[in-house]
Parts: C-alpha cells; sequence; structure tokens
C-alpha cells in the first residue's frame, strides 16, 4: 500500500475553519469527487466546480460500472497493433477510429503506436495494476468510514475469452500480475461456467480469467452521495452550473475564471475535467495528451439467467455488471468522437452484440434510450497526475479506467498538492 495513503486512512477530518490550504478543483465526475475528497480528508478547504447542474453526469453518468482493480490491461499492445488494419477500415464492430488531420491527433496515434510493443505494454500494464491497487485500498477505506449507498458490492469479474490462443496469452499475463499482487486465475469454460451458470448460454468458449476480489459500483450513484458527504461532512463548497472560461495564478494563489466574470482564487488548482480537460491544459503543453474515445451502455433488467458476477467478453468487447436487479451492458470504443449523441445503429449493435453473448442475463426488450459518453485517454492508459505549475496540477487522462483509477490518482494528486511549494 502507498506510505502516504497508510498515514492518511484513518485521519479525521479537520474541523471547518482550521483548513491549513485552500483548493479549487474543476470537475465532478469520480475523478474530481474522490480528489476533493482526498484533499478535504487532509484539512484543505476545497471548493468543487462543475459546469454541469450536478455531479457525475458526464463520462461518469453510465459507464461499465466495473471497478476492474486487477484488469489494467493497456489499451496499446501488439495484439492490437496486428489488429490495427482491420479497425482501420471498419471491420470490427466493437472498435472504430475517426481519422482526422489534426495535428494533436496525429501526435497521440503516433505515442499511440510506440505504445503498442510488447515491454511498454507490460511495464503500463503493470503500473496501471499498481495504481488499481492504490485505489482499492482507499475505496475501502472511504467505505469503512463513511455509510454510502451506491450499489457497491465484491462480485468478481469473468474475462471469458473465445479461443485457446487468447486464453493462453491472457495466463502469461495473469503469472505476470500475480508476482506483482493481482489474483487472478485462469478457469476451463466448465469451472467458469460452475461460477456463473448464465454462462451456459454463450456458447462454446475456451475459458476465463477469474478475478474475485474486483468490485462493482455505480458512478454516478456514487458521485451524487460523495457530493453529500463532502458538503455534510467536510465544509466543501460545491459550484454546479458555473464554466471555468480562463485560469492560471498570480503570486501565491490560483485562480479560476468563470463563464460570469467572477474569479475565485485559492492556495492550488486542480483540473479534473475530463475531456473538459483538454482546452484548460493545452497552455501547459498537454493539449495533445488527451484521446477522446466514446462508449455506450444501457442499463436492463436483469433476465432469467441473473448474474452472480461481472463479465467481460472479450472477443465482443463487452462487459456485463450487476447492478442490483439491474444489467449494465457497456461496449463499443469510437476513438477519436466527439459528441456524446446515442448513435441508434451503435447502440442496436451492442445490444445485439449482448444478446448473443449472453442471451438470457438481461431483458434486452427494455434498454430505454442508451448513453454514449467521452473517456479522454492517454496514449500509454495512464493518466497524468502532476504539477504543471507551482499552484496548477492535472489529474487527467484515465481513459476507460476513470472509475478503476478514481481514489488511487486523487491520493496520489492529494500527496502532490501537499507538498511545499517554493
Amino acid at each position: 500500500m502507498n506510505r502516504e495513503f497508510e498515514a492518511h486512512a484513518g485521519r479525521a477530518a479537520t474541523p471547518r475553519g482550521q483548513s491549513a490550504r485552500s483548493a479549487i478543483v474543476v470537475g465532478a465526475g469520480v475523478v474530481g469527487m474522490a480528489s476533493a475528497y482526498a484533499l478535504a480528508r487532509r484539512g484543505v478547504s476545497v471548493t468543487v466546480i462543475e459546469r454541469r447542474d450536478g455531479p457525475g453526469l458526464e463520462a461518469s453518468f453510465a459507464n461499465g460500472a466495473q471497478l476492474s482493480y486487477a484488469y489494467t490491461d493497456a489499451l496499446a499492445s501488439p495484439a492490437l497493433l496486428r489488429h490495427l488494419p482491420a479497425v482501420l477500415l471498419g471491420l470490427d464492430p466493437a472498435i472504430c477510429w475517426r481519422p482526422s488531420l489534426d495535428r494533436d491527433h496525429i501526435a497521440w496515434l503516433m505515442r499511440f503506436l510506440r505504445s503498442s510493443t510488447a515491454n511498454r505494454f507490460t511495464a503500463n500494464t503493470l503500473a496501471g495494476l499498481e495504481l488499481g491497487l492504490e485505489s482499492r485500498a482507499a475505496m475501502h477505506a472511504l467505505i469503512e468510514q463513511h455509510d454510502l449507498d451506491f450499489g457497491h458490492s465484491v462480485a468478481g469479474k469473468l474475462h471469458i475469452h473465445a479461443t485457446r490462443t487468447g486464453l493462453d496469452a491472457a495466463a502469461r499475463i495473469v503469472a505476470l500480475k500475480r508476482l506483482h499482487g493481482a489474483d487472478q486465475h485462469v478457469l476451463s469454460a466448465g469451472e467458469a461456467i460452475d461460477l456463473e451458470p448464465a454462462l451456459a448460454d454463450h456458447g462454446p468458449f475456451a475459458g476465463a480469467v477469474h478475478t474475485p476480489g474486483d468490485e462493482v459500483g455505480d458512478p454516478q450513484r456514487f458521485c451524487t452521495a460523495m457530493a453529500a458527504l463532502l458538503g455534510r461532512d467536510y465544509g466543501v463548497s460545491l459550484r454546479f452550473g458555473t464554466r471555468v472560461e480562463d485560469l492560471g495564478e498570480a503570486g501565491a494563489k490560483a485562480w479560476v475564471q468563470t463563464g460570469s466574470g467572477e474569479r475565485l482564487m485559492a492556495d492550488n488548482l486542480v483540473v479534473c475535467a475530463g475531456i473538459g480537460s483538454g482546452p484548460l491544459a493545452a497552455r501547459f503543453g498537454l493539449g495533445a495528451a488527451l484521446m477522446p474515445v466514446k462508449g455506450y451502455s444501457f442499463t436492463a433488467p436483469e433476465g432469467p439467467a441473473g448474474l452472480r458476477v461481472s463479465i467481460t467478453d472479450v472477443s465482443r468487447k463487452i462487459v456485463f455488471c450487476p447492478l442490483g436487479g439491474m444489467v449494465r451492458v457497456a461496449g463499443m470504443a469510437e476513438i477519436g468522437a466527439r459528441s456524446t449523441a446515442v448513435d441508434p445503429k451503435a447502440l442496436e449493435s451492442l445490444r445485439s452484440g449482448a444478446r448473443t453473448s449472453l442471451p438470457r442475463a438481461a431483458n434486452y426488450d427494455q434498454i430505454g434510450a442508451g448513453w454514449a459518453g467521452i473517456r479522454p485517454m492517454k496514449a500509454n492508459s495512464l493518466p497524468t497526475i502532476k504539477r504543471v505549475s507551482p499552484r496548477i496540477a492535472v489529474n487527467i487522462g484515465h481513459g476507460m479506467l476513470g472509475w478503476t483509477f478514481s481514489m488511487g490518482s486523487a491520493e496520489r494528486l492529494a500527496t502532490l498538492v501537499l507538498e511545499k511549494v517554493e
């Protein structure tokens, strides 16, 4: 466990009015709310600024809901590199790339290709695992201290592999991650079905990777519960419906300029605004760091074969997450897409794939309007958590693992912010 986290895990909130520092956090998704908590429980007077009218209304609203602490495999990999021609030609229904001649887009693509070597994939995956395990420790400390209602449970997860080749490749990664603290096991198809009977409807598959300690939770409900907690117990000021137009620092203070012309100042400023962080961070040389990756989801009532564990169908790139009598189904990756509009054809493709994969896991005739969100992804699948100037820090680029990484990245961010600034 992170030493700094151990030192602060049991510390009670500093009474209001006695905070030694102040901070503004821009963004109220899972990363922003976790960052506000990590700072506030250390005695920092925090103001959260969010352009939407409530917390968790963008990429955190209806994502896959899996807390995949041990499954942190980087997207850039030799396997995806070999598959890239099919992606570029539009032959994979689950992942597509929207080409662009934009300079930042091309720069990101070059970094992604460089990250796809075997050595870099391994290094990035293990770095993600370290952050994932820190996140699990921080999440457990949070829910031990506070009674938060966000549908959290330790459901465990199964990654289903269609082919023996894919399962063998996954087994090699499992062996490596087990050396670094992951609790994962390779199962035969029969063993996986014994663990999750709904897989009897799946059709033939080679086997699965089981991660018993992975968890589930509704990220939007988490954001709402955290907003109430932060305001009630930690004196955090929550400014919803407030757009940041500009930011900077002057002397010993950081500042933001809002859309209404108001200037707010604090000792520190933290940008956690998801894909909206790009324009704010561009002045610090991070304009090309983030790639928008659009994903889809729907939430349906559980079917006659309700899930015991969370499932990822690896070949179809679809996740199934049990959430208190409902099933969250998520998938698709449109790299470079910027609109959050729900494309009916894409949503129907997700539903069709899910129905084929696990036909009785959910009631696929009651999926509602569906949802689409934009995940801000770094080329190496790891977030950037650093100071970009003496008084300004960023916690950005979590990609498809924002929910998983949120608590751990917040702890790292708080450590950074509380370091002495000369």
